[in-house]
């Protein structure tokens, strides 16, 4: 194992240099009550019907999904957004759902992990299946790297709970570059561009979404694929909130909305390109089409065997690296609502 502190990162203090102290201890003395909860988030069968009056607060980054559930006239809903909440990031999530102002999120694999590394319980509610990646490597404006490989001694954008840290992180691996190699900068996803802008870093790992922007800006920049892949886009919420039962029940009637409003997304291109990337974003056509040409065919597993394997080899990941401590991730997914989003969608989309 590498030894616990990397040029730029001590990954023992990495939580609360980016959290704060406050957060993390009052996640950390929540963990008996939230462990007892745990004990009976699963275990209560679901209610089949939406008590009345049962609200949800949702993340919807950029609104996304709100104009998204809007454009597939997702209208008489059985329950009632109370907020849908413009937060994306995984450390922005974990810190909503501590201070209990989000009830339900959209996030890759690595904020649950992180989350219960902090000692905050959460559950996995819903899986999407991602087969192509999401993210590119830019670099900063000038620079001459061209391939991972090359990264050795550079100074790279690092964000421990976000997913665009666990694709650097499995990229390094199979570039056969050590921890100790490179230089992990910490930041958070939002900080990424201005830090590449200012030469702050040489390296950060850009949304696919991002990157057409920040090269039409920087001429000199350029970016660098791979086949690494952040194999799950999933929704999870606080134990707390699946404890109760009404709103667990607004949780499993809103997941398949969620897995259709993927599908509609997907099959409609153009209207979400002119809507949400040329309407709301501020992007060219054009580069809203590039976009979507890269865009994955929404995939609803009806069991979850795939991603709590993946799931763990992630957590395994950061726990070789000194970043979190190694756990069994299978407590992570409540089974209770493993087949609702594959069984909401036609059977194209579940394999």
């Amino acid at each position: 194992m590498p030894s616990p502190s990397v040029a730029g990162v001590d990954r023992r203090l990495f939580l609360t240099s980016m959290l704060g102290v406050t957060a993390a201890a009052a996640g950390l003395s929540g963990c008996a009550d939230n462990s007892a909860a745990a004990e009976t988030a699963s275990d209560a069968p679901l209610a089949s019907k939406v008590p009345a009056g049962t609200s949800l607060k949702i993340a919807s980054f950029q609104g996304a999904q709100q104009l998204q559930f809007k454009l597939a006239g997702f209208r008489d809903l059985p329950f009632k957004v109370s907020n849908w909440l413009n937060i994306g990031a995984g450390p922005d999530v974990i810190n909503a759902f501590r201070a209990k102002s989000l009830d339900v999120a959209n996030n890759a694999g690595i904020p649950p992990i992180q989350a219960h590394y902090q000692g905050f319980d959460a559950k996995i509610v819903a899986i999407n299946i991602t087969r192509k990646p999401n993210y590119v490597f830019a670099t900063k404006p000038g620079s001459d790297i061209r391939r991972v490989s090359e990264f050795r001694g550079k100074r790279l954008a690092f964000s421990q709970g976000q997913a665009q840290g666990v694709v650097l992180l499995r990229a390094l691996k199979k570039a056969g570059l050590k921890y100790d190699d490179v230089e992990l900068v910490p930041l958070t996803s939002n900080q990424f561009l201005t830090a590449l802008q200012s030469g702050q870093v040489d390296i950060a790992p850009l949304a696919n979404s991002q990157a057409p922007a920040y090269l039409a800006q920087y001429k000199s920049a350029r970016t660098i694929t791979t086949d690494v892949v952040d194999l799950l886009n999933l929704l999870w919420a606080p134990v707390s909130v699946l404890n109760d039962r009404a709103k667990a029940a607004a949780i499993a009637a809103y997941v398949p909305y969620w897995a259709k409003g993927q599908v509609w997304t997907y099959e409609h291109p153009d209207e979400w390109n002119e809507q949400f990337y040329v309407g709301t974003q501020n992007l060219t056509l054009p580069q809203a089409k590039a976009i979507t040409a890269l865009a994955n065919k929404p995939l609803f597993p009806p069991s979850w065997d795939e991603a709590i394997r993946w799931e763990q080899e992630t957590a395994d990941l950061l726990a070789e690296g000194g970043f979190v401590k190694k756990f069994d991730v299978s407590e992570l997914f409540d089974h209770r609502f493993e087949s609702l989003a594959a069984r909401a969608v036609p059977a194209a989309y579940r394999r």
